[in-house]
């Protein structure tokens, strides 16, 4: 049993995927809290170049 665990602790094979679903989990968690904030952000940046694309063509 004792071999059992020290090779178990000591394998390392799913290390880069448990990695990654994290930075995702940490990724989506940020989306979600500021999603108010990313939204109004986007609408003034899309805003302001069809204001800016509106003094080109005129």
């Amino acid at each position: 049993m004792l071999e059992f665990w020290k090779d178990f602790m000591g394998n390392e094979d799913g290390v880069g995927v448990v990695e990654i679903v994290l930075v995702l989990v940490v990724l989506i968690g940020l989306v979600l809290i500021f999603k108010g904030n990313i939204s109004k952000l986007m609408n003034n940046i899309f805003k302001e170049i069809n204001k800016k694309s509106k003094e080109v063509y005129n």
